[in-house]
């Protein structure tokens, strides 16, 4: 199965992303997660990333999309993948599907989390990184544009995905384990009979 998740900065997707992969041996492709490998490396492409990842904008549609194609040819992509970070525009969806058919693969579903802005950019300014500092584009001015061009770019491609029938919409406001239920419910799939050592019933 390959998943897409999406939603603006801050909704869980990375969290969520996580447990599919933990419990159904799915492959977490983070975008954010390359990107700032490149970006702690300071290779080229991590030198422009950088400075366009601080003011809140996208990278490219070019390099991102040639970045994806070499992630998910990987031999550990082969039973399925999910999606975080990437397509951000439909020119990025288009070209997926046209890699995947390619490969004579799909995306079977597009799981979008919605989530109120304010509430982001209020969770965002208290994330900070494994070792206590912050990321740069949490700064609040920071989310506000990020969600401002999520809100110009990314949204348009939701039609693209309803249309095709794939789009699966959660609540991503419920608490981090009730949004994963809501996300196996839309999937399809049966919650593994343990999750965070609470046996299930």
């Amino acid at each position: 199965m390959n998943i897409i998740l999406l939603g603006p900065p801050g909704a869980g997707k990375g969290t969520q992303a996580q447990r599919l992969e933990r419990d159904f041996g799915l492959k977490q492709i983070s975008t954010g997660d390359m990107l700032r490998a490149e970006v702690k490396a300071a290779t080229p492409l991590g030198i422009q990333a950088q400075s366009l990842m601080e003011r809140g904008l996208y990278i490219p549609d070019p390099i991102m999309i040639e970045m994806i194609q070499g992630r998910i040819a990987r031999p550990d992509c082969k039973s399925g993948f999910i999606l975080d970070g990437f397509p951000r525009t439909e020119s990025q969806a288009v070209a997926l599907d046209e890699m995947l058919h390619a490969r004579e693969a799909r995306i079977d579903a597009v799981v979008l989390l919605e989530v109120v802005p304010d509430v982001i950019v209020d969770r965002l300014a208290q994330r900070t990184n494994a070792d206590g500092t912050k990321r740069a584009d949490d700064a609040p001015e920071t989310v506000r544009k990020r969600l401002e061009i999520y809100a110009q770019q990314t949204a348009v491609i939701l039609p693209y995905y309803e249309h095709a029938k794939r789009l699966k919409r959660v609540d991503g406001m419920q608490d981090v384990e009730a949004v994963y239920r809501a996300i196996l419910r839309a999937l399809g799939l049966t919650a593994p009979r343990e999750m965070d050592g609470i046996t299930q019933k």
